[in-house]
C-alpha cells in the first residue's frame, strides 16, 4: 500500500461534488463517496470491469481517500492510499505455494524425474515474471491516478 497527502484549498463539499460532477461523468470509473460529517469524507475509486478479461489486469488498483478539514484552516488535507486487488495477491501466492510443493516433492524423493525439476523452475519463472509485471504496472496505474486525482482537484 502507497500513501499520498496534500492539501487543497476548497471545502470537503465542494471536493466531494467536483468528483462525483467530475468522475461519475467517466464510465470507465467507479465512484463511492461517503461522508461522516462536513468536515470529513471518504471516498473509493477502481476502474469498473466492462469486460471479463479487465479482471485480470485492468482492475489491479483500488484508491481509497479521505478528506479532512481542521476547524481553524482554510485548507482540506486529502489522504489517499493506493492498494493492490487482492485476487493478484493470490495468484502470485498460489504460484509459489506450488513451487514449494515440487520443491518438496523433490526432496522427499517420491518424483526424482527430470520433469519435475522444469515443472517447479517453469512455474517459479511464472511466478517471477508476474510479481515483476505487477510491481511495474502498480507503480504505472499509481501514477496515472496521481495524475487524474491531481488534475481533478486542483481545480
Amino acid at each position: 500500500m502507497k500513501d499520498w497527502n496534500f492539501k487543497v484549498k476548497n471545502n470537503p463539499t465542494e471536493i466531494k461534488k467536483y468528483l462525483q460532477s467530475s468522475l461519475e461523468s467517466v464510465n470507465g470509473f467507479a465512484l463511492e463517496i461517503k461522508s461522516d460529517n462536513s468536515s470529513s469524507i471518504t471516498f473509493k475509486i477502481r476502474k469498473r470491469l466492462l469486460y471479463a478479461w479487465y479482471i485480470a489486469y485492468h482492475n489491479n488498483l483500488a484508491v481509497n481517500g479521505k478528506l479532512t478539514r481542521p476547524d481553524d484552516q482554510n485548507e482540506t488535507t486529502v489522504h489517499i492510499s493506493f492498494s493492490q486487488n487482492v485476487l493478484w495477491k493470490f495468484v502470485i501466492f498460489a504460484h509459489i505455494f506450488l513451487v514449494l510443493s515440487f520443491i518438496t516433492a523433490i526432496i522427499l524423493g517420491n518424483n526424482s524425474g527430470n520433469s519435475m525439476y522444469l515443472l517447479a523452475v517453469i512455474t517459479l519463472a511464472i511466478a517471477i515474471l508476474l510479481w515483476f509485471r505487477l510491481q511495474k504496472k502498480h507503480k504505472k496505474d499509481i501514477e496515472e491516478y496521481k495524475n487524474l486525482l491531481s488534475e481533478t482537484l486542483q481545480f
